[in-house]
């Protein structure tokens, strides 16, 4: 198991943030890699609530849950508004490498001149995850939720 950690400036104010990270239709939108669609299936955004998402290659590619699926669930540990939010996440996979709990934290700060610095830490990233992936799917949709904040529609944004 292995940790990684992704940063990066919004714009945004820190209430604005949060909610996008909390909203199940945005989240869809902007929680997602390039090349991938996303469905959330469950999401109940309060403290022990629980959810499911699927992400879809787009195009070949091979997922932990299916041919072209990644799917995962989990639940919401804690939830601090504007500023922290803690999820308990695992893989629904037969592949014992890809097994396990998973911590999600995603920290919100007020950024020096405005908007917003987010940090995202995942923990107990199983290994057959290689850290450089987690950490460019987490570059990429953070860019698309600044994007979203933006007033746009997120698209493709390179690591």
């Amino acid at each position: 198991m292995h940790r990684t950690r992704v940063s990066r400036h919004l714009a945004a104010p820190r209430a604005a943030v949060y909610r996008m990270l909390l909203d199940p239709e945005a989240v869809a939108r902007w929680r997602v890699p390039d090349g991938m669609s996303a469905r959330v299936h469950a999401f109940d955004a309060r403290e022990g609530g629980l959810f499911r998402v699927s992400l879809t290659y787009e195009g070949p590619g091979t997922g932990k849950s299916g041919a072209r699926t990644d799917t995962y669930h989990g639940r919401f540990a804690r939830l601090v508004p504007d500023e922290r939010i803690v999820e308990v996440l695992e893989f629904e996979t037969p592949d014992p490498a890809l097994r396990g709990a998973m911590t999600l934290t995603t920290t919100l700060a007020d950024a020096p001149g405005g908007g917003t610095d987010v940090t995202v830490d995942h923990e107990g990233l199983p290994d057959a995850v290689p850290a450089a992936d987690n950490e460019t799917g987490t570059r990429m949709a953070l860019g698309r939720l600044a994007a979203l904040l933006d007033g746009e529609e997120p698209a493709d944004h390179p690591a």
